[in-house]
C-alpha cells in the first residue's frame, strides 16, 4: 500500500464520518436552525475530505479541476438554500 493510498483511505474514511456526524445531528437536534447548523457544517467538511482523498487517484488535470469544481458548486449551493431554509425558519416561527 502506497502512501498515496494510505492518505485516500484516511481522508475518505473522515469524509465519511462527518456526513454521519451531520446525519446524527439532524436526527438529535432540537430546532430547525440547529439541524441547519449541524447539515451544512459536517456535510461541506465531509465532501471536501472525500474530494480531497479522492484528487491523488484521477488521472489528470481535468478530472481533478472536475472534482474541485463540484465541491465548488455544492458548497455554493448549500450556503444558498441553508439561508433560504433558515429564513423561512425564523419567519414561521418554533413547531409545537
Amino acid at each position: 500500500m502506497s502512501l498515496a493510498d494510505l492518505f485516500t483511505v484516511v481522508a475518505v474514511s473522515a469524509g465519511a464520518f462527518f456526513f454521519l456526524a451531520g446525519s446524527v445531528g439532524l436526527l438529535r437536534f432540537p430546532d430547525a436552525l440547529a439541524r441547519l447548523h449541524a447539515l451544512t457544517k459536517a456535510d461541506n467538511l465531509g465532501l471536501g475530505l472525500v474530494v480531497l482523498g479522492l484528487l491523488p487517484r484521477v488521472d489528470g488535470l481535468l478530472g481533478a479541476l472536475k472534482l474541485v469544481a463540484i465541491w465548488a458548486l455544492v458548497l455554493l449551493a448549500s450556503g444558498a438554500v441553508s439561508q433560504l431554509v433558515a429564513r423561512v425558519a425564523r419567519r414561521t416561527g418554533p413547531r409545537a
